[in-house]
């Protein structure tokens, strides 16, 4: 549930300008999502929104621009321990990891901005990479792969 309302947190600020906590709970709870203020401030800080201006002048949330993957990078660290086994399947490879982990090495592919990449779902051991096609999933296999060898 936690993963799926930081989800859906992403996802809001994206779309809304979003300035407070008590704003992006209510934009949770017309969604469907029970939330407190302790919850929000929480998921806040585990996201590691920013406060940045708006184009009304006032402020808004968003989502921190990903570093870049280097040898000593906490996501390479993430990529490394995380990462079970990778498999591809048409145009989506399926990456199996350690159990909770799969959020983690996710935002990891996320942060590589592998143009082929169309977007990631991850559950708790599982992550679903779609692909533009299945000869670049292959490749983006592989590619992960070389990275964590």
């Amino acid at each position: 549930m936690k993963a799926k309302r930081q989800r859906k947190i992403i996802e809001l600020i994206s779309e809304y300008d979003i300035e407070t906590q008590e704003e992006l709970a209510k934009k949770l709870m017309e969604s469907g999502y029970q939330v407190t203020q302790a919850t929000v401030s929480r998921d806040i800080r585990e996201l590691n929104l920013l406060k940045t201006a708006s184009g009304s002048g006032g402020q808004k949330y968003t989502a921190p621009v990903a570093a870049a993957i280097t040898d000593d990078s906490k996501y390479m660290r993430v990529l490394k321990d995380g990462i079970l086994s990778m498999d591809c399947a048409g145009n989506m490879l399926v990456i199996k990891t350690v159990s909770g982990m799969a959020m983690a090495v996710g935002a990891a592919v996320d942060a590589m901005h592998i143009e082929e990449v169309l977007g990631c779902i991850a559950g708790d051991d599982t992550i679903l990479c779609v692909i533009k096609d299945a000869e670049e999933a292959f490749h983006v296999k592989e590619m992960i792969n070389s990275m964590i060898v």
